[in-house]
């Protein structure tokens, strides 16, 4: 399956239910980038009506994810993925739209290098910066990914 945005959304339907009932979308996936979006709604308040913390978890994994995703397809390697750890912090209120973006810095590409030349599993660290539609910071979530061949 190539993974586009379209094809992104119809997993999370089948794979990742919750997500896709609280809203959260894959807008664009690149090379270099991906853009996962979702509203605050009824569905995925907090008892102080803005975005709980683990729906915005779950658009932010989902914009580092796919991007591994998408280079492993690209690499042709049967590779295993799984997040290591994760940090966060919350800055402003996540109401209306909330947009996390992960830029790709080459890290993806060289611990896939890496992996395949050595054998040995490696880890990196993807940011994705939520922004509300006034383009302010609401969170900054970090994921440590593990990859490693599978045998």
């Amino acid at each position: 399956m190539k993974l586009t945005a379209a094809n992104f959304n119809r997993f999370l339907l089948f794979k990742l239910p919750s997500a896709f009932i609280c809203g959260v979308r894959v807008k664009e996936i690149v090379y270099n980038k991906c853009v996962v979006s979702v509203k605050h709604r009824w569905i995925n308040q907090n008892p102080f009506k803005s975005m709980y913390f683990a729906v915005q978890a779950m658009a932010a994994e989902l914009s580092t994810g796919a991007l591994v995703m998408l280079h492993i397809q690209n690499s042709k390697q049967n590779i295993a993925m799984l997040v290591a750890a994760n940090k966060s912090s919350f800055s402003k209120k996540a109401t209306g739209r909330i947009t996390f973006t992960c830029q790709n810095n080459n890290e993806i590409e060289n611990a896939i290098s890496q992996t395949i030349s050595t054998g040995e599993g490696q880890t990196f660290w993807l940011k994705s910066i939520g922004t509300n539609e006034k383009g302010e910071a609401v969170s900054e979530m970090d994921f440590e990914w593990t990859i490693k061949l599978k045998k």
